[in-house]
């Protein structure tokens, strides 16, 4: 497929018990100051990318509102919800209404004065398939994620669902070869990257290209060194001193991208993924076999003084 989905497109979509070939669609969206809007927007697309084909479906990173991390402020805790909440509830019930599997990145509250950056993999029957919290938080200009986030305690995981075994790392996550290879060898067969990054617009002219090459280019890197699919969904538009660059996409394991949004509108890529040449893929590039496991120890070290 790897074609951009039109919103009049309303095919049926297919059910399959063991998915060799999937239907995986990527929203990408601007974020508005109303929560209720843009969990709305959401829930629309998600219908939307049902009816054309999708089987599972990826939102940006923290899609439930605008980017809250280009200052620290305080009242921004209020955004926060519990899982399961209004927002991961709403999320359930698309994924149940329209038999979809539906990743969702959340500002989580979890208790009092802790809270996470997560992301939960609801099922097409709408229960919670598991979820992940963000393990490695930034904290750069604008994205003042340390202020906000506890650093994830659940680890890299990956999910059974109705479309098979899924991973999920979020932003920050993509730039860490070691975070996508814990997730491959966890089963997972594409690994989604909700993510919410762009451009400082005094430096984009200058920087603008090659930041957004190393962003691609790492994550088809991941597909490559790991044999599995990778998916990045990510944010569009100007919000406050931030535009997000958008060019949501999706790699084969062979680092190929198969569907890439465009930087500054909004879209859904609907994207086959054939499961299947997975192992063809790791049969002739056997890296997973080839691993010294035996003489990595030093990566658990911070640096080989």
């Amino acid at each position: 497929m790897g074609a951009i989905m039109s919103s009049n497109q309303q095919n049926a979509p297919p059910t399959r018990e063991k998915p060799g070939t999937i239907v995986v669609a990527l929203i990408q969206m601007t974020g508005q100051a109303s929560k209720a809007r843009n969990v709305e927007k959401a829930i629309a697309r998600i219908a939307e990318a049902a009816a054309a084909g999708a089987e599972i479906v990826c939102l940006q990173e923290l899609f439930a509102g605008q980017y809250p991390c280009q200052s620290e402020d305080h009242a921004r805790f209020d955004e926060a919800e519990p899982i399961p909440g209004p927002v991961s509830d709403a999320l359930a019930e698309a994924a149940r209404r329209h038999r979809v599997v539906v990743v969702g990145s959340l500002f989580e509250r979890r208790a009092a004065g802790l809270y996470h950056n997560t992301a939960v993999v609801l099922d097409a029957d709408g229960n919670l398939a598991g979820m992940y919290r963000k393990m490695h938080i930034p904290d750069d200009p604008l994205y003042y994620e340390k202020f906000y986030f506890t650093p994830g305690d659940l680890g890299f995981r990956a999910f059974d669902t109705r479309v098979g075994r899924v991973g999920v790392c979020v932003c920050w996550d993509q730039w860490y070869p070691e975070a996508a290879r814990l997730t491959a060898l966890a089963g997972a067969r594409i690994i989604f990257y909700p993510t919410a990054i762009g451009w400082l617009p005094d430096e984009k002219q200058a920087y603008g290209a090659s930041q957004h090459s190393a962003w691609e280019t790492m994550m088809r890197s991941h597909a490559i060194a790991n044999g599995v699919f990778v998916a990045a969904a990510n944010r569009t538009g100007l919000e406050g001193k931030l535009e997000f660059w958008g060019a949501s996409f999706l790699s084969d394991p062979n680092g190929n991208v198969l569907a890439r949004a465009e930087h500054d509108k909004e879209e859904t890529l609907l994207v086959e993924c054939d499961f299947d040449k997975i192992d063809v893929v790791r049969t002739h590039w056997p890296f997973l076999r080839d691993r010294r496991i035996d003489a990595y120890g030093d990566l658990t070290r911070r640096y080989r003084d």
